[in-house]
């Protein structure tokens, strides 16, 4: 019997060492299952993260479930209709090219400290990566309104239809994660 298993794609600026990658991480390790988890560093080149991502997707020997937080979110809804898969979304970006117009520039990585460029061509990238429409029944959509980074609201309606986990207050990071863990690892499988 194939077991599931977790993709988990972190956001921009983030790493695998997020805390949401790490809690995450441990939960499945605790359940014995950390061998079905995987969090990849994403490249900046959005084409590069997806690459990486679908390089992960041919070694497949189970159902997937991608995790996507913030640009992770916007990844997976890609790769979720582009390979028949289901994700569960955190405080997803939904208007990545509009969101992520104004940081063009140099960057740091909040974990590593690497340093990059964003520029106008990854803009580009990300305009190619956004599915006309979505299917709703792909999608487990968690999200806090207090979210000072992206308005939560977006992420209701372009995933109306799907489960829905909104929570009021919190900020971008989804302060209530733990509490989420367990909705969050049986939406995928395990």
């Amino acid at each position: 019997m194939d077991v599931p298993r977790i993709i988990y794609l972190h956001g921009f600026c983030s790493s695998p060492a997020s805390w949401k990658a790490r809690l995450l991480g441990e939960a499945l390790n605790g359940a014995g299952l950390g061998d079905r988890f995987a969090c990849p560093v994403l490249s900046p080149v959005p084409l590069a993260a997806i690459a990486c991502v679908e390089a992960l997707l041919a070694t497949n020997d189970g159902p997937t479930t991608l995790v996507g937080s913030s640009l992770g979110g916007y990844y997976a809804t890609w790769l979720a209709e582009k390979h028949d898969l289901r994700a569960a979304l955190i405080n997803p970006a939904v208007m990545v090219p509009e969101q992520l117009a104004g940081l063009v520039g140099t960057h740091t990585n909040f974990h590593s400290g690497q340093r990059f460029e964003f520029t106008t061509e990854h803009l580009e990238q990300l305009h190619l990566l956004d599915p006309a429409r979505v299917m709703p029944s792909r999608y487990l959509l968690l999200a806090e309104t207090g979210d000072e980074v992206l308005d939560y609201r977006k992420a209701v309606r372009r995933y109306a239809g799907c489960r829905q986990l909104i929570v009021e207050g919190g900020d971008h990071s989804f302060t209530r994660f733990p509490e989420f863990l367990p909705q969050i690892i049986e939406f995928c499988g395990l």
